[in-house]
């Protein structure tokens, strides 16, 4: 019996639940629940895979409805709107609930909720705009701030905000999940709290380097998905790093008209842009299955997107990863007061990251438009946190 619905459980529940028992977080259940029960506060560090976004927030769940006195709820926040909104479904699959009833989602200018959810995920501003409203959080019982190695500026500043809750609630539990293992950071920040490290479920990725660097990383990456569309045998969907919109859109017209030319031997090919000004629905094309032709030719999915696809995301079938190695920055130049997007080079850690994203479901390949020799001695170890480069003006006013 569904202990939200106090109906019946229906097959598919069954069905996902099978999968969900096989994933590795599973076999640190009782850990957790350890820790969670003598700790206020502890880190969780999983590599890519493992299940940690879609499991720990239900086992949370789980915990404080089993708790006397006010039921409260579970708060994760996730760095991406498309993130928040696509976890949240899945969770409400799993649970057997509707989504925008027991589970909901909350992003800027929507809010898929109600006064029944109690498991809530949403952008990190959003747990942040909450915080100003309600500065002790008491509608929640536990906070899980996921993908905390992103270190956008709101997570870092709930990071602060949540160090002084915690010391005026006893009973508020707060969980830093982070997918890299300088988690020592958080740890030392959170009174030396506990670590709990969870191995993660992914395949070997074959990385390619090109042998010298590439002059337009724009054309290198189009020629690239063609080459792989034509020769690659396997069946396998492409996921291309670029660094905006423009670049995107023009990335996707081109290889359409460029397989278009290539006659109709050639397998369908389905090209999704993913950015975070398009409309949430159109984000959520990412998890459409890729074309089929009744030929036999292999059709292929090519996701062309922002750094937002580095983290958090799953995206089914993907194999292939092209890496050009930039990204666009946000930075502050405090000199003449202006904030602006500049595109500079990714860090190893991003990188690794975007290599992961090959190896989700079986083996792939990861495609880095740039030579091995600049991956190890021009890159920097890890991304500067957002905090150190943005106007903290408009933070400070609030």
């Amino acid at each position: 019996m569904n202990p939200f619905t106090s109906l019946p459980h229906t097959p598919r529940y069954y069905e996902i639940l099978k999968k969900r028992l096989q994933l590795p977080v599973w076999e640190y259940r009782e850990r957790f629940g350890d820790i969670l029960t003598r700790h206020q506060s502890f880190v969780l560090v999983g590599e890519t895979g493992p299940g940690k976004t879609t499991q720990i927030p239900q086992w949370c769940v789980d915990m404080v409805r089993a708790l006397p006195g006010p039921k409260r709820g579970v708060a994760c926040t996730q760095p991406r709107r498309v993130a928040a909104m696509s976890v949240a479904q899945r969770v409400a699959d799993e649970m057997d609930v509707m989504l925008g009833q027991e589970v909901g989602y909350s992003i800027r200018f929507e809010d898929c909720s109600s006064a029944k959810t109690i498991l809530k995920y949403m952008t990190d501003g959003m747990l942040l705009r909450e915080a100003m409203n309600d500065p002790l959080l008491e509608r929640y019982g536990v906070i899980i701030l996921d993908e905390a190695h992103e270190r956008t500026l709101a997570t870092d500043i709930l990071m602060g905000v949540l160090k002084e809750v915690v010391r005026q609630r006893a009973d508020l539990k707060v969980i830093v999940m982070s997918a890299t293992l300088d988690a020592g950071k958080f740890q030392v920040y959170f009174d030396s709290c506990p670590l709990l490290t969870i191995p993660g479920r992914t395949h070997p990725v074959e990385i390619f380097y090109t042998p010298e660097p590439e002059r337009d990383y724009l054309e290198a990456a189009i020629r690239t998905v063609i080459q792989i569309h034509m020769c690659e045998e396997e069946e396998g969907d492409v996921l291309l790093f670029l660094t905006g919109q423009e670049e995107i859109d023009e990335a996707c017209k081109r290889i359409k008209r460029e397989v278009e030319d290539l006659g109709p031997e050639v397998g369908d090919i389905k090209i999704i842009p993913l950015y975070s000004t398009l409309p949430p629905l159109q984000q959520q094309r990412i998890f459409e299955p890729r074309p089929r032709k009744p030929s036999g030719a292999i059709g292929r999915k090519v996701v062309v997107s922002t750094n937002i696809a580095e983290t958090s995301l799953t995206i089914d079938g993907v194999v292939f990863v092209i890496d050009p190695g930039f990204a666009k920055q946000k930075v502050y130049n405090p000199r003449i007061r202006v904030e602006s997007l500049l595109v500079t080079a990714i860090s190893k850690a991003s990188a690794q990251q975007r290599a992961g994203r090959a190896g989700r479901t079986r083996p792939g390949k990861c495609f880095r438009l740039y030579t091995e020799k600049a991956y190890k001695t021009e890159m920097q170890d890890n991304t500067y946190p957002e905090i150190l480069r943005s106007n903290l003006g408009p933070w400070s006013c609030s």
